[in-house]
Order: C-alpha cells, then structure tokens, then sequence
C-alpha cells in the first residue's frame, strides 16, 4: 500500500514537472503576443470605441468597456451602406484585385516550384538561393524598381517600342487596374513560391512512381497524385499571400495613386492620417481583421483534418 501511494506521488509529481517544463517553453511566446499583439489590440479596440477631441481633432482612447461608444462603428456602417455610402466600391475592388493577384501568382508560383522541386536535381540549391534572393531586398526597394521599369522612359516601354507593339510610350502608372494587380503578384509571389516547393518537396517519390506503374502518364498522374498531395500546400501559401494583399496599401500608392485604384488597404491608411477620421480607421482595421479570421478558422480546421486522415 506504501509502495502504491509512493508511486502515484511521484507519477504526480512528474506530471507537475512536466507541466511546469511546457509553461516555461511557452512563456517567451505568450509575453510576445501579450505585448506586441494582445495590448495593440486592446488599444486599437479602446480607440475604435472612443470619443473624439473636437477641439484638436483627435481620437481619445478609452479603456474602460463599460463607457465605449458605437458611434464609430455607426458612421462606419454608413460609410459601406448608408445614403452617402462610399466604401462598397473600394471593397469589391480590393476582393477582384486580391483574386486575380492570387490566380496569377499561383499560376506562376506553382510551375517554378515544382520544377526545383522535381526537376532542379543538383541544381536544387542555385535554384532555391535563387527563390530566397527577393527575400534580401526590402519590399519598398522591390517596388522602386518596379516603377524604374513601367515609367514612361521605362525598359519596358523602350522594349515594347523597338519590337513594334506599341508606337507611343504608354502611361503604365497613370492608375491601370492590370498594374496595380501584377505589382501585387510581384511582391508577394516569392511568399508562395517557398511555401509550395516546401510542400512539394515533402511529396514521396515513390507515390509518383506508383502511379506510373499503374498505367497513368505523366498528366494523369499530376492530376491523380501530385495535385491531391499538394493542396494542402495550395491552401497555405494561398493565405500567407492573400492576408497581406487584403490590407496592402503600398503597392497602389506606388504604382498607380488614383482613386480608381485604391484598395481597403489606402481607405484605412487615409482615415488614419485625416483629423477627426482615426478612430473610424481603427474601426476599417479590425473590421479586416474580423473579415481575415474567416480563412485563417478555415485553414486551421482544414489542417487538423488532413492531418487525422494522414493519421
């Protein structure tokens, strides 16, 4: 009986142990999301809910629930529906840039990773220093020389000039839809192309060659193997590009700066930088984060559920 109550102490005590070990692994990561996500948010919640100063135009934050108000929210509201609504525009725009951003990026982005990752051989390292390459430059830098090349004396112009596809420079920054949206691939692709050679990287060979074996050529096989085992990596790098194009604002200030163009992202930054309009910004802000919990809750369940039926 000893020996028994003996053995459950220390079965106990281990359990503690363990548990204590688990608390202080994931101590460092709940100080920073405390500090540097929980608290600006909290702010950001205590800002959208406040007052505003009518003598100085300011937002005043208020920390205390029980005295927040929804006149932000409701002037927001009437921003998207109202009779002097004008934000409804500014959103479908954003969702058809973002869809077409991500078509485009995954079209190109899956080709380049499935070849390193099937093709590259002993080339495999040149090519993924070659992947990791943008990664070195800052994005503002990278959108810089975008706009070196689609100005009026631009490469690109001089180049469509000399092979005779257009006679007259064309103002490709003068607030296209189409410049904006590959300015959007041009960022944010080098995100995708990683995730997807990662995960096409991990698929057994030996399953392609099974389907070989099964009589399957070399598209049917894509089709019935490859693709079925890669869309797991589809769908996570689909929303580590989609997120940040959501609320992007850089790109169309860069590559175009017209009204017709502008995206949620710049309705949110020009709240944030107009007296007596922050507040509804921070309302717009976590709105989108609200609207953006939508694919992240998807991606997580579709996560755990592949990963039981790989169980």
């Amino acid at each position: 009986m000893a020996a028994q109550q003996a053995h459950q102490a220390e079965g106990t005590r281990s359990r503690r142990q363990s548990r204590l070990f688990w608390i202080i692994l994931a101590l460092p990561g709940i100080i920073w999301l405390t500090v540097l996500f929980i608290v600006p948010f909290y702010a950001m919640l205590a800002i959208a809910m406040g007052q505003l100063d009518r003598l100085f135009e300011s937002p005043i934050a208020v920390w205390n629930p029980f005295a927040w108000s929804s006149s932000n929210v409701i002037n927001v509201w009437h921003d998207f529906f109202g009779s002097t609504a004008f934000a409804g525009p500014i959103v479908v725009r954003t969702i058809w840039y973002v869809a077409a951003a991500s078509l485009l990026s995954l079209v190109i982005a899956y080709p380049a990773a499935y070849f390193v990752a099937r093709f590259a051989g002993r080339r495999k390292a040149l090519f993924l220093i070659l992947l990791i390459a943008p990664f070195w430059i800052s994005f503002m830098m990278r959108m810089l020389a975008w706009i070196d090349l689609l100005q009026t004396s631009g490469y690109v112009n001089k180049a469509l000039t000399s092979i005779g596809l257009i006679s007259t420079p064309v103002n490709w920054l003068g607030g296209h839809s189409f410049t904006v949206i590959l300015g959007l691939v041009y960022g944010y692709i080098p995100y995708l192309i990683l995730v997807l050679f990662a995960g096409l990287d991990r698929i057994d060979p030996a399953l392609i060659e099974a389907g070989r074996d099964l009589g399957l050529n070399r598209v049917r096989t894509f089709i019935r193997v490859t693709l079925p085992l890669s869309k797991q990596p589809i769908l996570t790098g689909m929303l580590i590009t989609v997120l940040p194009m959501v609320g992007d604002f850089y790109t169309n200030q860069l590559l175009s700066g017209a009204r017709s163009t502008s995206m949620l992202g710049n309705l949110i930054q020009g709240q944030l930088g107009t007296p007596g309009l922050a507040a509804q910004g921070a309302v717009l802000s976590l709105l989108l984060l609200l609207v953006l919990l939508v694919p992240m809750i998807y991606y997580v369940t579709a996560t755990n559920r592949s990963t039981r039926e790989a169980v």
